[in-house]
């Protein structure tokens, strides 16, 4: 995406610009996507992380239009610190997520939560905001976490897909927030949809939407058949030990959290009595 540098307002159709985060790394790809929604209004959707630098370039892209709503798919630092500034210049509302609640210590390797999001308006199923010419409504797409919402955008058949489907990976699943039988029926849920785009937080549009969910899913599927196959060779296994034959080669920054989706799998073959867990091991049932 270097033809997209950050700061920089990119319109990718008429009511959609979007504004990439200055926050690179080995989980957020070249950053986190904002994305400014309408035309004689707007909404904006995930602001990202609390940086002056793309406060501004948000600011720009906005152009002293009036703001309807600040929407978030999720409550991780790399997509929601910034409604809070951004609302303050703007006075518009935070809704979309509901707000994290749980007390989770650690183990989160994609990003950490933002504990201080709290949405002026948590949004459920197929409620929405609207402006002059658009819609924004949501669908629940739990798994990443257990709040992610995407917002679909009827005027133009797009979908804002945030960490649940992305333009360059597959999402991380880390328990206990992160649920992967939920993860699995919200890519089973987006299949059934006719959604012409997707724009994820990160990564470039998905011109193929359902080409791709379909893709995901046989892709955790693999992983799932890989673990029953390793367990089934071996009397019982760490994770560590099965993430090392899983994920050959991978970047060692991403193994902690290769190894969070993979403990995820393994709750979700637990819960269907297929695998069961003998102190920091794993074996067939």
């Amino acid at each position: 995406m270097a033809e997209h540098p950050t700061g920089i307002p990119i319109l990718l159709e008429p009511l959609v610009t979007r504004v990439l985060a200055p926050n690179p790394s080995p989980f957020t790809y070249t950053g986190t996507q904002s994305h400014v929604v309408g035309d004689r209004d707007v909404a904006v959707i995930d602001p990202g992380p609390d940086d002056p630098a793309h406060l501004d370039a948000l600011t720009r892209a906005i152009a002293g239009r009036p703001v309807v709503a600040i929407l978030i798919t999720h409550h991780h630092r790399d997509h929601s610190p910034a409604s809070r500034p951004l609302a303050r210049l703007t006075g518009a509302p935070i809704v979309g997520a509901a707000p994290f609640a749980a007390d989770y210590q650690g183990g989160q390797s994609d990003a950490a939560f933002d504990r201080d999001y709290a949405p002026d308006r948590g949004l459920a199923e197929g409620e929405g905001v609207s402006g002059d010419g658009w819609t924004l409504n949501a669908i629940a797409t739990p798994g990443h976490t257990s709040n992610h919402l995407a917002f679909a955008l009827p005027e133009t058949r797009a979908l804002f897909s945030g960490d649940h489907v992305m333009g360059w990976s597959t999402s991380i699943v880390s328990p206990p927030d992160g649920d992967m039988s939920a993860y699995m029926a919200s890519l089973e849920k987006l299949m059934e949809r006719d959604d012409r785009v997707y724009y994820p937080g990160h990564g470039e549009a998905v011109e193929n939407p359902q080409r791709l969910v379909r893709g995901m899913l046989g892709h955790r599927k693999q992983r799932e058949r890989q673990i029953l196959r390793l367990l089934a060779a071996e009397e019982r296994l760490p994770i560590a030990a099965m993430t090392a034959r899983m994920y050959v080669g991978l970047n060692p920054k991403l193994i902690p959290a290769a190894e969070r989706s993979v403990l995820a799998h393994l709750y979700d073959l637990r819960n269907r009595g297929l695998v069961r867990e003998e102190g920091a091991s794993w074996i067939s049932a």
